[in-house]
């Protein structure tokens, strides 16, 4: 199938306009009350606006949130399954690959994550993401991180491996920023995500073969993501293997 699509690179005007609706976006990011916690420990996700993509030159914004409620955790617990990132290989599969923590800063950390993305088309992207906590207040605290490089895998685990150059290759996540803000409740820490992806846009000739992988991937791994880190903090902590 792969063969199908045809290699894209990032264009100029693509990643402006991507950085800019980020800028708009920051700026108008709530304090620490978190969007809508869910106490019967279901997983919700929607469109952060209410509506689909946003179309941009050459690119789709992905703009998606969700939350979680994990019972009887604390701030502290979860905050250690989240930042325990030579673990996330464990704890993210099989979204996440392999993982790596390679520095870290008091509140700042550097880590690589090598994901595969699988609906159709299977792509393996690597990736390096900056990532900064913050406390606001003995109840909440948050997180927010940025990739720093997305660059796609050919034959990833094989002898004859290739790592294309970054912003390369068939466009299905060129960057993703994800904000997260945890909140203690009575017996329960509320986790919510919103995660803002930049990736091609879908030609109306390739809409059956690329659609599945640039509209429904990116709520799939909210959601994904929302109910790993609740069950990792929920059961015994695994050792990195």
């Amino acid at each position: 199938m792969a063969e199908k699509v045809a290699p894209v690179g990032l264009k100029p005007e693509t990643l402006q306009a991507f950085e800019s609706y980020i800028r708009t976006e920051e700026a108008a990011m709530p304090g620490n009350e978190l969007q809508w916690p869910d106490r019967k420990g279901r997983i919700a996700a929607a469109y952060s606006k209410g509506k689909g993509p946003e179309r941009i030159p050459a690119g789709l914004i992905h703009d998606w949130i969700g939350v979680a409620m994990i019972p009887g955790a604390t701030i502290q617990n979860t905050l250690a399954r989240m930042q325990d990132y030579d673990n996330h290989k464990n704890i993210y599969q099989p979204d996440v690959i392999d993982s790596r923590l390679i520095a870290r800063h008091q509140d700042d950390f550097q880590i690589q994550l090598r994901l595969l993305k699988k609906k159709i088309i299977t792509v393996v992207l690597d990736t390096d993401h900056a990532v900064h906590y913050f406390h606001l207040d003995s109840r909440h605290c948050g997180c927010r991180s940025y990739t720093t490089r997305v660059a796609e895998v050919d034959d990833a685990g094989k002898p004859n491996e290739v790592v294309h150059p970054p912003d390369t290759g068939y466009g299905f996540l060129w960057r993703l920023n994800s904000y997260w803000r945890l909140s203690q409740q009575d017996g329960a820490v509320i986790i919510e995500c919103r995660a803002i992806s930049l990736t091609r846009d879908v030609p109306a000739v390739l809409r059956l073969i690329v659609d599945p992988m640039v509209r429904s991937l990116p709520k799939e791994a909210l959601i994904h993501t929302l109910k790993a880190t609740r069950d990792a903090v929920l059961r015994p902590r695994q050792k990195p293997g």
